[in-house]
């Protein structure tokens, strides 16, 4: 349906071109009375030119972007979809222009002053534009990744020309990485003056995520350790062997040089009255919290079941 509009689009763009020149050539209605103060002929030429102009390329627009949406990358065809919105405004707002003054080196001149003006004006619109030019030849994120651009953190929704819309995680309303529901508009401009952090795209679509135990130090430490380690591994099991494989590729892809381990692994950090066991494991971001709280709820339940090898800390200065 939206071929056969674009279609019938460009056709009537070409209609109108064409009546737009024969009535500046012909002039059928020389005798017809001014319109806002310039020959009748004259304004229905330029406003059928006009028109066609911009039925073309509206229709060539739409079959553009029909054909990019075909591709099954979905970021690809986002940026290419706002490429194409780019410059087919720009073609259309110079055409058009072009049409009613009929002077194209006078307009491209005029358009180079007005330019230089506007570039004061409109500095900080400007650089969100600089910005959004770096972003898709870059990709530092695009639409789908999660993200933190300066204070904002959230999934990327939209990424146009001069801002970025996430849909909010944490946030003021609730924490544990989980929407709020509010969606946080960013200039383009603070990813050229702030920290961009990716959880997970552009390079391996994995993090490294922990769950931390607070036990005393009367715990039988070795235990406790391999008890974390088997409920990672049964609960995470494949999926986490093809999260370190990928995120082994993404690393050989770079100078850095890390020790990663095949599995779930648990460090140990001492309290004051307390130890700390710290289990680091590989997880997709967006399981992040349902994740930890899976492996919190089985640690303890396992915990709980050996009391003579596993305590906890007792006190009001935890």
């Amino acid at each position: 349906m939206r071929r056969t509009a674009a279609i019938a689009t460009v056709f009537l763009g070409t209609v109108a071109g064409i009546g737009g020149a024969y009535v500046d050539a012909a002039a059928p209605l020389a005798g017809w009375p001014t319109l806002i103060g310039y020959p009748a002929n004259a304004v229905i030429a330029k406003g059928l030119q006009v028109g066609g102009v911009l039925c073309v390329l509206s229709g060539a627009y739409l079959l553009a972007v029909r054909l990019v949406w075909r591709s099954t990358n979905k970021r690809r065809a986002h940026n290419t979809r706002n490429l194409l919105r780019l410059a087919f405004g720009l073609v259309g707002i110079v055409a058009t222009l072009a049409v009613v003054t009929a002077n194209w080196l006078g307009l491209l001149f005029s358009l180079g002053v007005v330019g230089f003006a506007v570039t004061f004006a409109l500095q900080q619109p400007l650089l969100s534009l600089i910005a959004w030019v770096y972003i898709a030849a870059k990709q530092p994120y695009g639409v789908g990744d999660r993200v933190r651009i300066g204070d904002a953190k959230g999934d990327v929704i939209e990424v146009d020309f001069l801002v970025t819309t996430l849909w909010e995680i944490n946030g003021e309303l609730v924490t544990t990485n989980q929407p709020s529901g509010r969606v946080v508009t960013v200039p383009n401009s603070v990813v050229l003056s702030s920290n961009v952090v990716n959880f997970g795209g552009g390079g391996s679509p994995y993090v490294w995520n922990e769950v931390g135990v607070q036990v005393s130090y009367e715990t039988d430490l070795e235990f406790a350790r391999s008890v974390m380690v088997a409920e990672a591994t049964d609960l995470l099991g494949d999926d986490m062997a093809a999260g370190i494989s990928a995120y082994r590729e993404s690393l050989a892809e770079t100078p850095v040089e890390l020790e990663v381990h095949d599995g779930p692994t648990v460090n140990v950090t001492q309290g004051e009255s307390w130890v700390e066991l710290r289990l680091r494991y590989l997880t997709h971001p967006r399981r992040g919290q349902r994740v930890k709280n899976e492996l919190y709820a089985r640690i303890l339940e396992r915990f709980n079941e050996e009391p003579d090898r596993v305590s906890f800390p007792v006190g009001r200065n935890r």
